[in-house]
């Protein structure tokens, strides 16, 4: 696979740094593998940029373009994009280009510099100038309740990149099944039909991988969340009192259970 610096990915995509910078920085183009000091983009980040450039051809916006990618991601159709219903919230009601100062990162988020640092890399917050661009507003509002309720910032940061090695070793399963099939010692004799064939049933597995991950994680998450409520019953009936909470009585819990009280494109390239 063939790594480029983003003067190298400039000229091979024939979109300008800036413009690269930007699609960067609104969340439309993954941020590079940064080694030493260099990032370095991949041939994946090429094919985006030139996806990215013929959605701009066609009139779409960057909002649109960001929605559209995101269900390609996903493996969701466009109809499931146009039925979703945009949720209120305080920062989702910011403009588009939501930003947010480090003095409002310190006081909400109780932010140190590791944490402001390890939410770039994770893609939560990009420079932008004096602010910090807001790429994830769900997350950062989630972020914020549980730092109110005493939950150290860090500790999600850290579960997080915990949880982004381990799905790219499941990702990286999933793949194999198509790959194992091809990458043999008949790899370099493969045709251009053969390589055609790969690309689309790989392409096949991703919806299906998702769906599968999805799936399964919604099962074992309600899991824990019964064990845990079962756990502090117990230890609350121990104490004498009367219990109410759910699954005292040794039964199942389940989480329904539980209530919840744009900068602008340089077009002249």
């Amino acid at each position: 696979m063939a790594e480029y610096r983003i003067n190298d990915l400039a000229q091979a995509s024939g979109v300008s740094v800036r413009n690269i910078r930007v699609y960067q920085d609104r969340g439309l183009l993954p941020p590079p593998i940064i080694r030493g000091r260099t990032g370095w983009y991949s041939d994946e980040h090429l094919v985006r940029l030139n996806l990215i450039s013929r959605m701009l051809e066609r009139g779409y916006t960057f909002a649109t373009i960001s929605e559209l990618l995101h269900a390609a991601h996903y493996g969701m159709k466009v109809e499931q994009v146009l039925r979703g219903t945009p949720k209120a919230g305080r920062f989702r009601n910011f403009k588009r280009a939501a930003t947010i100062t480090i003095t409002e990162l310190r006081k909400t988020l109780n932010a140190s510099d590791r944490t402001i640092a390890l939410s770039q890399k994770l893609g939560l917050l990009a420079k932008d100038g004096a602010h910090y661009a807001i790429r994830n507003p769900e997350l950062l509002e989630g972020a914020e309740t549980l730092v109110k309720a005493g939950v150290d910032i860090d500790v999600l940061l850290d579960r997080w990149v915990r949880v982004q090695d381990d799905l790219s070793d499941v990702a990286k399963s999933f793949v194999s099944i198509i790959t194992d099939k091809y990458f043999d010692e008949n790899l370099p004799d493969l045709g251009e039909e053969q390589v055609s064939k790969m690309a689309e049933l790989i392409q096949t597995v991703r919806p299906m991988a998702h769906e599968i991950v999805e799936t399964t994680f919604r099962r074992a998450l309600d899991t824990q969340i019964s064990l845990a409520i079962g756990e502090a019953s117990t230890y609350f009936d121990a104490s004498g009192e009367p219990s109410a909470a759910p699954g005292a009585d040794g039964g199942d819990v389940s989480v329904g259970d539980v209530t919840d009280e744009t900068t602008s494109v340089d077009r002249s390239e």
